[in-house]
């Protein structure tokens, strides 16, 4: 005998075979689980200046040599090239600001480069011989760039403020500082922009500063790692700061106070530096010098930088 069921039986059944089929979105998204996102060998040992744009591509520093940039494209599994510095310079660090201006630390020139937003071609915004390198470099909401300046094989090092001044001339200087540095590498600002986060590489220590216009005051001790495990680091918009562990393979989550929340596992173990990204800027991209290759995760706060960029902070 012949059974024929209803029209509802065969739906109820569809949307069964329809939820074993599709795995819970949830699964794909889970927060501070690191993936690899490009190929092994893409960029060079120098790998680092991670930044990411408001249409969510990801600038890298040294694509298959030194003195190029790489472009991650949004979604995309693999970096294309996106333009050459002048001969003999060689990118470190990439930041954006709020008109959406690229602006790269040239280490080996004594160079801030500047890429209008559209354009491919860096022009000099910033050159002084005095620099040791520049190193890494955060921007404020004015525009002020401020750039780390090591000393290696002094194991000491500087902060410099650039900007603009009344004449609208780009000038730059040395900020006194209450206490001599160590090699200053890692650099950021918290969200209100009032507080300069700077991490030496030699001593692996994380110091926190108020800006007082040129100069720097209030010198704390937010953290103190093993020396030589810290790289580069950035703030959200919660004012936590990220610590790229190189050499431990991983990103330190903690809140200003040093209280460190979490560590993150990355897949490679020579993390140089790290940038917040994607649409909702909650992406973490990674430059792995392990490897030369870019990894990311997803945390539960958005960047400062990419909130910055769209005015917001």
């Amino acid at each position: 005998m012949a059974i024929t069921f209803g029209r509802s039986f065969w739906c109820l059944c569809s949307s069964l075979l329809l939820i074993v089929a599709a795995p819970p979105a949830a699964a794909e998204t889970k927060l501070f689980e690191s993936v690899q996102a490009t190929p092994d060998g893409e960029y060079t040992h120098g790998i680092e200046g991670p930044a990411a744009d408001l249409d969510g591509n990801l600038f890298v520093v040294n694509f298959g040599k030194p003195g190029t940039i790489g472009r991650l494209p949004a979604g995309a599994a693999a970096s294309e090239a996106f333009t050459e510095l002048p001969e003999g310079s060689v990118g470190n660090a990439i930041r954006f600001d709020r008109h959406g201006t690229m602006f790269i630390a040239d280490y080996k020139k004594h160079n801030i480069f500047a890429i209008a937003k559209g354009a491919t071609e860096p022009v000099v915004w910033f050159h002084s011989d005095e620099m040791n390198q520049p190193n890494d470099i955060t921007i404020a909401r004015d525009g002020t760039i401020y750039a780390s300046d090591p000393n290696w094989k002094g194991r000491e090092g500087h902060i410099w403020r650039i900007g603009k001044g009344a004449d609208g001339v780009v000038q730059g200087q040395i900020m006194p500082a209450p206490r001599a540095m160590g090699t200053t590498n890692g650099i950021d600002l918290s969200p209100d922009g009032k507080t300069l986060y700077v991490g030496e590489s030699s001593n692996g220590q994380v110091w926190s500063y108020a800006i007082r216009g040129n100069e720097l005051a209030e010198a704390k001790l937010v953290k103190a790692f093993q020396p030589d495990t810290i790289d580069g680091l950035r703030t959200d918009v919660s004012g936590r700061l990220y610590v790229a562990r190189i050499l431990r393979g991983t990103i330190a989550l903690m809140k200003p106070n040093g209280a460190v929340e979490r560590e993150i596992a990355l897949k490679g173990k020579e993390p140089t530096n790290l940038a917040f990204g994607g649409s909702d800027g909650k992406t973490v991209f990674v430059t792995q010098r392990q490897g030369g290759f870019i990894e990311s995760f997803r945390t539960d706060q958005q960047g400062r930088e990419h909130c910055l960029q769209r005015g917001r902070c």
